[in-house]
């Protein structure tokens, strides 16, 4: 069985990830790419569906489980009776293809370790057959295959590789997994512990570009390190998480794949980056963005594969068991077929935060920020699937309306700084017609708040974003009766859920109430800061930091009843979500808004 998500790491090298447990267990590793098919599925299913264990034969535990100061090298120290070792784990970066690399150190004493190496293509279907011998081992299955090298003798199997040896104080064991094409030759062997050297050295590097200067700087930090490894360098792609199939809630079946490229949860990560001083990974994001907007609007899609294949069909995987019995563990995520008016704004927000921070806006992305424009005064009116992506069919969300104002009024932004030609009064007045009739409609004068869709009264956590946005001041009054209601309502357990849960529809079935949503609670403390209440901001953002998991990961959300993370893992939205509420503490304004805009 899977452990507790606040007991998971992940390590990565710009292409995929893996997701390792402190008891030193790869649980998790879908390869070449964050969203191909996983060899190793043991988190959303059993031992049996693949997994890759490295830990001390009898009776060992683990004393310290870090990731170095500033990198992505993971550091977990056992000790037993006899004496102490450290295993280390990572992915090098730039090499021929994606390779796990695991080296264990004797600290003291001799400790008897114990290996088992159990790849299971298709996410646990297929077993594939295996040769070799010795130091050097391969396993294949249809189009995937791996080869384990290790400088200690293993013994194969039709399951896999496994091994038992002594390291002595001073001694090190080293192995090296890599996955590679089956029709093509296995990558060369590499130098495991130089690997990590050079590993660790590059991740620290571009650390120390971090501009963030405050008192969370460690958090703030390893946030940056959790998105930058979220990053598919070949295309400038972010994915949402690495995981697929961890449930909202136990025994739940919203348990969907997160292993793709929000365009709304990448301009957020893309805005975060860029108040960190991390242009360079916002521009190559703008890039993507710029490819994946060159077609007629209407085609645009919520979310894209890495390399930007539209197609991403919703499959249950129904031999997997599920991560604590939640099934069905799915792969793809058929919400990329919704029509999501806020993505429209949010595309060009994020291209107003770029130019903003220094990023050239050329004719051609000015051209497509005109053309998104267009659609958006075509469709406004329309009613989709909102923020959420309810799957309960198509409504007037407020959130949308919003992102709509916010794209005129970006646009405007842009216009003063672009030496292209604009029809700023024209922009001007959609800006101002959008904003009246979401102040008209989205704020229902019976419920005294704002609601989640024009004629509703159900509450909605997208509501602190609003001022965020630019829309209303932090001190509107409309704003402050709607955090009282958000405050009285949606908070339980002293953490805000993300809507009305009970008469809220997304289309699922036999669903237990979820957990509270984490990137909603990093609003409400930015909200808090903004709007003058300093002491409340700081005390529910250290509370979110003592939810981290135990090297400071966050996934999507929060069982506040059995105090445990739940969702995907690590999730981007929760760590942008720490990262701007740092940034608010840090400079006292908005990171979605100018200085001079927010004194205004």
């Amino acid at each position: 069985m899977a452990t507790r998500l606040e007991n998971y790491a992940f390590i990565g090298d710009l292409r995929t990830a893996a997701v390792v447990s402190r008891d030193g267990s790869v649980d998790w590793w879908s390869v070449p790419r964050f969203d191909s098919q996983a060899c190793f599925s043991a988190l959303v299913g059993s031992g049996k569906d693949g997994r890759w264990s490295l830990a001390p034969a009898w009776n060992g535990h683990a004393t310290e489980w870090r990731y170095r100061d500033d990198s992505l090298v993971m550091e977990t120290v056992f000790e037993v009776a006899a004496g102490r070792v450290r295993v280390t784990d990572a992915m090098p970066l730039g090499c021929e293809q994606p390779t796990i690399l695991r080296v264990v150190s004797g600290l003291a004493g001799r400790v008897t370790m114990r290996t088992e190496c159990r790849p299971r293509f298709y996410y646990g279907r297929l077993n594939g057959w295996k040769r070799g011998h010795g130091r050097e081992l391969f396993a294949v299955g249809g189009p995937d295959a791996v080869v384990l090298r290790s400088s200690i003798e293993l013994r194969w199997d039709d399951d896999g590789a496994t091994g038992e040896f002594t390291v002595a104080e001073g001694e090190t064991v080293t192995f090296a997994l890599s996955w590679y094409p089956s029709h093509q030759e296995p990558p060369r062997p590499l130098d495991a512990a130089g690997e990590i050297e050079r590993c660790d050295a590059w991740w620290r590097a571009w650390a120390e570009r971090c501009v963030y200067e405050g008192p969370w700087r460690e958090a703030v930090v390893r946030s940056a390190i959790t998105l930058k490894a979220l990053t598919y360098a070949q295309t400038g792609a972010i994915v949402a998480a690495v995981t697929s199939g961890l449930p909202e809630q136990i025994g739940g079946d919203k348990n969907w794949d997160y292993r793709f490229c929000w365009l709304r949860d990448s301009s957020f990560t893309a805005i975060a980056l860029l108040n960190l001083g991390y242009v360079d990974e916002a521009r190559a994001l703008l890039a993507w963005f710029f490819r994946m907007c060159a077609d007629d609007p209407a085609k645009l899609q919520i979310m894209y594969q890495v390399t930007g294949e539209r197609r991403l069909v919703d499959e249950k995987l129904a031999w997997l068991s599920g991560y604590e019995g939640s099934q069905p563990v799915r792969r793809g995520n058929a919400a990329a077929t919704q029509f999501q008016l806020g993505v429209y704004g949010q595309v060009i927000t994020a291209f107003e935060s770029a130019q903003r921070h220094g990023v050239d806006i050329d004719r051609d992305a000015w051209d497509t920020v005109c053309k998104l424009l267009e659609f958006i005064e075509e469709s406004w009116r329309k009613p989709g699937a909102g923020f959420w992506e309810s799957r309960a069919g198509g409504r007037e969300y407020t959130d949308s309306k919003v992102m709509c104002w916010a794209a005129f009024d970006r646009a405007l932004r842009l216009a003063e700084n672009v030496p292209f030609e604009a029809p700023r009064e024209h922009w001007e007045q959609m800006r101002a017609r959008i904003g009246r009739q979401v102040l008209t409609n989205g704020f229902d004068v019976d419920r005294n708040s704002f609601t989640q869709h024009y004629g509703s009264q159900e509450l909605d956590a997208t509501a602190l974003l609003f001022p965020a946005f630019g829309l209303l001041p932090y001190d509107d009054p409309r704003m402050r009766v709607t955090v009282n209601a958000l405050e009285s309502e949606l908070i339980h357990g002293g953490f805000l859920y993300r809507y009305s849960k009970d008469v809220t529809e997304d289309g699922s079935v036999g669903t237990p109430a979820e957990g509270a949503f984490i990137a909603c609670n990093f609003w409400l403390a930015s909200y808090y800061a903004l709007a003058g209440r300093r002491s409340d901001a700081e005390r529910l953002f250290e509370k979110l930091l003592a939810i981290r998991g135990g090297v400071g990961l966050l996934s999507e959300e929060y069982d506040t009843k059995d105090r445990r993370l739940l969702g995907n893992l690590p999730q981007a939205l929760s760590h942008v979500g720490l990262i701007q509420t740092a940034v608010v503490l840090a400079r006292n304004h908005s990171p979605l808004e100018t200085a001079a805009a927010a004194e205004a």
